[in-house]
């Protein structure tokens, strides 16, 4: 089964918890504290795998979850990293955050690698905060979350030259005689439901990629029929080859089917209507095909066309020594702009402060990264870690922009999904 897009909900691992502990040996007076570090909670990475041609392992995967890591214990021992998953896709896979449907990655080589989903770092355990001044603290930090993402992967096959063309005008075919593909071939529409790959290879050793992608029907580029799956493969590709039927079997009309093509290709993508393109007159052994021809040229004068015949084999060998050579002289393309893709920079402009807040139903909101980070890592049950939390709140100056907004003593200030009194 071909599958070219899947929705996965990723779980990073949480961090391990950091320790409270103190050294107790006999002999050993003042021992100190020793509570060692949490390890790290497990990455959520997405592989390149050479052998995969789909999406199909990924398909039941609705939700991954990766370890957390282990927590710290007495003695200085630091807890273990968790292991990360990998999740292995096919080349030519694009990953998009559905929830902003910006870009993340975009995976085209070989055992490439992307972190998509990062697992929340150790806490510290009391040795961590050990200092002259506080030489024994009785607090210790829990485990960073780890992100939480919902990724859409996307399939578009890695091709060099797509075989494009209406239902039943003989693309599998032709991929079947120029390569060692073996397309599932009859005499109906639609027997292509996914794209077929295969490696053409010429006489003086040259070989490049051919697709032959699923027919195309009018309204494609707006999803009807195979459309968007049709067209989705057909970006990464550097050169098109419409496949026309000259014979007009079935009352097709040559130059309406270029027509309809091209104008469901324009519609989709600017850049998939500037690719380089040739047209196969195929099945010019059928009678009439050759009157069909001369029309289709004066309908359109500029565009390359070769003659073939399928059936018989026939004008093969000039087509693809005409696509090898075209080969050589195109780059590679970006396939995406810059602006599509997922930008982790941050800018922080002097004064900016890391935090909001509002007021929500009489509650002041208080929201921010770093702020509910230290939250979920704070220890509630200490005391110290309880005092320092709010030693942090203060150091931020949000006691001071919440008594600048007008922020009274017993005012109620949430923090994610807990409520806490505004005192003194």
């Amino acid at each position: 089964m071909f599958v070219d897009e899947v929705v996965i909900k990723l779980y990073a691992g949480k961090g391990g918890d950091g320790c409270t502990s103190f050294r107790r040996e006999k002999f050993v007076p003042m021992g100190g504290p020793d509570g060692g570090n949490g390890g790290k909670g497990g990455d959520i990475l997405f592989q390149v795998d050479s052998s995969l041609k789909t999406l199909l392992d990924l398909r039941y995967k609705k939700i991954v979850k990766a370890d957390k890591g282990v927590n710290g214990k007495g003695s200085g021992k630091n807890g273990a990293n968790a292991t990360d998953i990998i999740l292995k896709v096919p080349e030519g896979t694009t990953l998009y955050d559905a929830d902003t449907n910006l870009i993340l990655a975009d995976l085209t080589q070989p055992k490439e690698v992307f972190v998509a989903a990062k697992g929340g770092r150790g806490g510290r355990g009391n040795k961590a905060f050990a200092t002259q001044n506080e030489p024994a603290p009785k607090f210790s930090e829990l485990g960073a979350p780890g992100e939480e993402r919902v990724i859409k992967c996307e399939l578009k096959v890695m091709a060099d030259v797509g075989l494009i063309g209406m239902p039943s005008v003989g693309k599998s075919t032709i991929l079947s005689l120029i390569s060692k593909a073996h397309p599932k071939i009859a005499d109906y529409h639609f027997t292509t439901l996914s794209p077929n790959l295969g490696v053409v290879k010429l006489k003086d050793n040259r070989s490049f990629v051919m697709a032959d992608l699923p027919g195309l029907i009018e309204g494609a580029s707006e999803g009807l029929g195979l459309g968007h799956q049709f067209l989705r493969h057909a970006m990464r590709t550097k050169i098109l080859v419409h496949v026309l039927d000259m014979g007009a079997l079935e009352g097709r009309n040559p130059i309406d089917d270029y027509k309809t093509i091209r104008k469901e290709i324009e519609n989709y993508s600017d850049k998939l209507k500037k690719k380089k393109e040739i047209v196969l007159a195929n099945k010019m052994d059928i009678e009439g095909s050759k009157e069909n021809l001369k029309k289709f040229k004066e309908a359109y004068p500029n565009l390359t066309v070769f003659e073939v015949s399928a059936l018989h084999q026939e004008g093969l060998e000039p087509v693809l020594l005409y696509l090898a050579n075209l080969l050589d002289t195109l780059d590679d393309e970006q396939l995406y702009d810059e602006k599509e893709f997922e930008n982790y920079i941050v800018y922080k402009f002097q004064n900016e402060k890391p935090y909001t807040i509002h007021k929500d139903n009489g509650v002041w909101v208080l929201e921010g990264k770093e702020i509910e980070d230290l939250f979920r890592m704070t220890r509630f049950t200490e005391d110290e870690a309880v005092l320092r939390f709010a030693r942090k709140l203060k150091g931020m100056g949000v006691e001071e922009e919440l008594e600048r907004l007008g922020a009274k003593r017993g005012d109620e200030v949430q923090i994610l999904d807990y409520i806490f009194e505004f005192k003194e």
